[in-house]
């Protein structure tokens, strides 16, 4: 497998971005409609369609999920990727028309690059022409470009966030994979050897400080409101109804507590989605241990493969500048 979520059959995921700007977004469209839930546990999220995916709503199946920069503002790129689907007559029939469904969360990107552009709606159009069952690009690319981790003293003293993935093969043959964008407010560890790989940078001495450990000291975090976000998705080919989709997704949130501290705060909108294909016998608590695996494991992914960008270090560049 390439270890990434289009080892997930019927998952096809697209990337645009303003290179200048240093904004983007994400697409993941699917062969045929899957269902899907979703769990919120950040205090600042920026959602779209998340109240449809509740167990006991209307709709079964979604077409199509966005994760976008720009903030509330990168919402209108849903609009460019429902009118794609609309194109290929794609969407739920309401019998005077099809309507894509087409969930989407935004990350606060607007700290870093030029601040007055944002995603729109015919860059999630362009992001939905260049979706694809390739290997996932992992990085600076799509929502993850403007994304940023540690930004306790401000973004000046960030590091660089991105966009990573992974997948796992279950012994019953069943495929969990996430894609996830990484834009903390806290610092992201290796939970294997519980070293932050990425984070906050002290201003004094030039070396990361740990987020966790200022708080508890009682350091101010009252600047950092709204600027922050995790969005995962999980995607899987086990059977899932809406509400084991939905409790796929919490299970999945631990991943992001195994690499993030801290993780869940005021200040980020942590949002994962779970989809399912739906083509696997298996048991909902196995997929849901799998997905917070393949999550942590994404979330490394996404700081380990970014560069340096808008003057804000990447985990490798800093790395080698304190050898």
């Amino acid at each position: 497998m390439k270890s990434d979520i289009t080892d997930v059959l019927g998952v096809r995921v697209g990337h645009a971005q303003d290179e200048t700007a240093i904004t983007g977004c994400t697409v993941l469209l699917f062969d045929q409609p899957v269902v899907a839930g979703v769990d919120v546990r950040g205090s600042a999220p920026g959602t779209r369609e998340t109240d449809l995916l509740r167990p006991g709503n209307l709709v079964k199946s979604i077409h199509g999920l966005l994760l976008t920069g720009g903030s509330a503002f990168g919402l209108d790129a849903a609009g460019g990727v429902m009118r794609y689907l609309e194109s290929k007559r794609i969407g739920f029939d309401t019998g005077y028309a099809r309507v894509p469904i087409v969930p989407a969360a935004v990350i606060y990107d607007l700290g870093i690059g030029d601040s007055r552009v944002r995603p729109d709606a015919a860059m999630g159009e362009r992001a939905c022409a260049e979706a694809t069952d390739e290997s996932v690009v992992w990085g600076n690319i799509g929502a993850g470009i403007g994304a940023t981790v540690g930004k306790i003293f401000g973004i000046q003293y960030a590091m660089k966030g991105g966009i990573g993935s992974s997948s796992v093969s279950l012994g019953n043959g069943a495929v969990v994979a996430a894609v996830v964008v990484v834009n903390c407010f806290g610092d992201v560890y290796d939970n294997t050897t519980g070293r932050i790989v990425a984070g906050a940078i002290n201003p004094n001495t030039g070396k990361l400080v740990g987020t966790r450990n200022l708080m508890i000291q009682g350091y101010g975090t009252q600047d950092s409101a709204g600027q922050n976000t995790t969005l995962g998705v999980v995607a899987t080919d086990a059977v899932l109804d809406k509400e084991s989709a939905t409790k796929v997704a919490q299970m999945a949130h631990n991943g992001l507590a195994r690499s993030i501290d801290p993780v869940h705060t005021m200040f980020d909108g942590d949002t994962i989605f779970c989809v399912s294909t739906g083509k696997v016998a298996s048991d909902v608590t196995a997929i849901g241990t799998a997905a917070a695996h393949v999550v942590q494991k994404a979330v490394l992914n996404a700081v380990k493969h970014v560069d340096t960008l808008g003057g804000v270090a990447s985990a490798r560049a800093f790395s080698e500048q304190k050898k």
